[in-house]
């Protein structure tokens, strides 16, 4: 047995709080005892709502366990109706309720309560949070449109209307869904495309109702709405759109497949789109152009490692591949029901998918890959951090910095903004403290230095080395050039602890060398911003050594000396 500290995901009735939480005028009654109730802070915290969640508890204590905790449900149950007067009912229970078996759903569908009422059988340990989103929505869905799926009637024509999809798969505490649905619905306007119903995010039990009136689904987050989507499609045939519109080259793919499946002409934006091009010109999105810039440019090539949910790591290796230019080498999910997707998309990148929920397998691979960049949940960043590797987040478990006061998409063209800015900035740091570490000990760096773009307070340059050569007079230039001699050595003594035979302090020489002509000049091809430091290391290595004069040979028995 293993003793974790960190999970990547909750129990599955977090999963069904999501789900009631994202909607209005959907209630849970959740049978669990004292304590299950940290799943608020969750809410109220992270995603950062200004309600606690629409959730009642049992909260069933350890005396209770000898009575009859089936009644405790049922006055909970008529409580919650009583007092919030939901649309909907859900009912489920906690992991530890469930191993008394009171079964709280079959005895609310037995108190005759006017509503709907939707019982929930989650197993709580061998099912995950987003397993349990998934199917709170799938059954709340059903549910609702039972007898719609009874009576089988037509689905509505396009006569004199625009198209209409439905987003289904936004849900509280996902990544990103709020600005991803708006981001969504604007691009989907941009092709004549009209949204019907998103859900769960902002929803109420009447909207699902109308689910069917939409031409077609879209499934923006495969782990929340994928079964939903099919059993419409089942029931309904609704088709549906799977292509998930995260970068440039997804978006454009995501806005063809809608073109394809409702039947429009959507070359108005496709047409002003040039893959493989490079102008701010050639896409909506500025990221193809950016990605190209001399500062990117530089990045072209890192390692990258890509862990997180099944959607957001297989669209993260497409961007991290094909739009920056990044080496993909190593991705994985602690998404088991998204697997399959993942390891064909480390196939084709000829890695091996990690498939784990220990987040102890995460930080050894990252560490084995020597990776220059992690893109992955908020477990990775606290990894990064530990190996010193700049990070990312692009997928829950997130944290509070994740729930953004500003607008920040991560689907369609403004999506693909904001993924380079956090994507590509991390890296950017990185090389700036590479600098600094290379330059600390120039003057102009130094902690005492001053701003350098101010003159008034421009640093203070140290004394020229003794070695320098003397510099060439500007009006030189008609004048024959001679080689100069190479410059002596120069003597001078010190006074040192021993006393010689007199008694008096003994003087003993001290070398300070000088550069040769040869050996300045082959010191001036290194590159500038360590050419300080070799400097000082050569003439170091020449004092200890009793050299008076640097030459090439002894630049280069300095650079042995200190590499060893």
């Amino acid at each position: 047995m293993q003793l974790t500290l960190w999970t990547y995901e909750g129990p599955p009735h977090v999963g069904a709080m999501r789900i009631a939480t994202s909607m209005r005028d959907v209630h849970y009654v959740l049978h669990a005892p004292q304590g299950d109730t940290y799943a608020d802070l969750l809410f109220t915290m992270i995603e950062r709502q200004d309600k606690r969640p629409p959730v009642t508890y049992t909260t069933f204590q350890a005396r209770d366990l000898g009575g009859d905790t089936a009644n405790i449900v049922t006055r909970a149950v008529q409580d919650a109706v009583d007092r919030f007067r939901p649309k909907t009912l859900l009912v489920g229970e906690s992991c530890t309720a469930e191993l008394i078996q009171d079964n709280p759903g079959s005895l609310a569908m037995g108190m005759n309560l006017g509503i709907p009422i939707v019982p929930l059988e989650l197993p709580s340990y061998s099912k995950k949070e987003n397993w349990g989103a998934a199917e709170t929505f799938y059954q709340l869905v059903r549910t609702l449109l039972l007898e719609r799926s009874k009576t089988r009637e037509p689905r509505p024509g396009r006569e004199g209307r625009r198209p209409r999809v439905n987003l289904l798969g936004g849900t509280i505490l996902g990544f990103r869904c709020r600005d991803d649905i708006a981001e969504v619905t604007k691009l989907l306007a941009s092709i004549g495309v009209d949204v019907n119903v998103s859900a769960p995010l902002g929803a109420d039990p009447d909207d699902l109702r109308r689910i069917p009136d939409a031409d077609a689904n879209v499934c923006l987050y495969p782990e929340i709405a994928l079964s939903t989507c099919s059993w419409l499609t089942r029931t309904f045939q609704m088709p549906v759109i799977t292509t998930v519109p995260i970068g440039v080259g997804a978006t454009r793919d995501f806005i063809a497949e809608v073109g394809r499946v409702l039947g429009l002409d959507v070359s108005a934006v496709l047409g002003g789109e040039l893959p493989g091009a490079a102008s701010l010109g050639s896409s909506h999105s500025r990221m193809p152009w950016y990605s190209r810039s001399v500062d990117a440019t530089y990045l072209t090539g890192k390692r990258v490692f890509i862990f997180g949910d099944g959607t957001h790591v297989v669209a993260a290796a497409r961007i991290a591949s094909e739009e920056l230019g990044f080496k993909v080498v190593g991705l994985g999910t602690y998404s088991r029901e998204m697997a399959r997707e993942v390891k064909a998309c480390a196939e084709k990148y000829g890695v091996t998918a990690l498939i784990t929920d220990d987040y102890l397998d995460v930080e050894r691979t990252v560490a084995e890959l020597q990776v220059e960049l992690v893109l992955g949940t908020q477990m990775e960043r606290h990894i990064a951090k530990r190996l010193g590797v700049p990070c990312s987040v692009i997928s829950t478990p997130i944290h509070v910095q994740d729930v953004p006061a500003r607008y920040s998409p991560q689907m369609g063209f403004e999506g693909a903004n904001v993924i380079f800015d956090a994507w590509v900035h991390p890296l950017m740091m990185g090389l700036e403290e590479h600098l600094l570490q290379m330059f600390r000990e120039d003057f102009e760096f130094g902690d005492g230095a001053a701003p350098s773009h101010l003159h008034s307070v421009a640093p203070s340059k140290p004394d020229a080395p003794a070695s320098a050569l003397a510099r060439v007079p500007q009006d030189t230039a008609s004048t024959p050039v001679v080689p100069e001699p190479a410059p002596a050595p120069v003597h001078t003594s010190a006074a040192t602890t021993a006393s010689g035979a007199s008694g008096a302090p003994a003087a003993t020489e001290v070398v300070t060398p000088v550069w040769s002509p040869d050996g300045e000049k082959e010191l001036g091809k290194i590159p500038f911003f360590v050419r300080g430091k070799a400097r000082r290391n050569t003439e170091k290595y020449a004092a200890a050594q009793g050299i008076g004069l640097i030459t090439v040979e002894t630049l280069y028995e300095a650079k042995a000396h200190y590499g060893r």
